[in-house]
């Protein structure tokens, strides 16, 4: 079994209508998106899958997210950790099916979620 993982980053906005004072005002991140597939290597290549197409993948994924009220994405929900690491891994499998979690940081708070399955 082989795993492989590709990261890539985009900056958002959200605002959370729970906990902290100023949580509840419009604030923006800069996100770090982990996600990892796993699955048997192709016979005559050693691959699981080619790092290019995967990149594209999430790039139009990043392109959702990026530069974005996260309020205004309608099958997210409220825009939590938890809820953008699950969205991205939902965006994710549906194109690889190899996707087996995806892990979402947020450095300069020292945070991140990690969603499985």
């Amino acid at each position: 079994m082989i795993e492989i993982t590709q990261e890539f980053t985009f900056d958002a906005a959200h605002r959370l209508d729970a906990g902290a004072p100023e949580n509840r005002r419009i604030h923006g991140h800069s996100f770090y998106a982990e996600v990892t597939l796993r699955g048997g290597a192709d016979a005559e290549t050693g691959m699981l899958l080619e790092f290019g197409a995967i990149k594209e993948a999430l790039g139009e994924i990043a392109g959702e997210l990026d530069h974005r009220l996260l309020n205004d994405i309608s099958d997210l929900g409220p825009p939590t950790l938890e809820n953008i690491t699950r969205w991205i891994f939902r965006k994710a499998r549906t194109r690889f099916p190899e996707v087996v979690r995806v892990r979402v940081r947020r450095p300069s708070y020292g945070e991140s979620c990690c969603y499985e399955e």
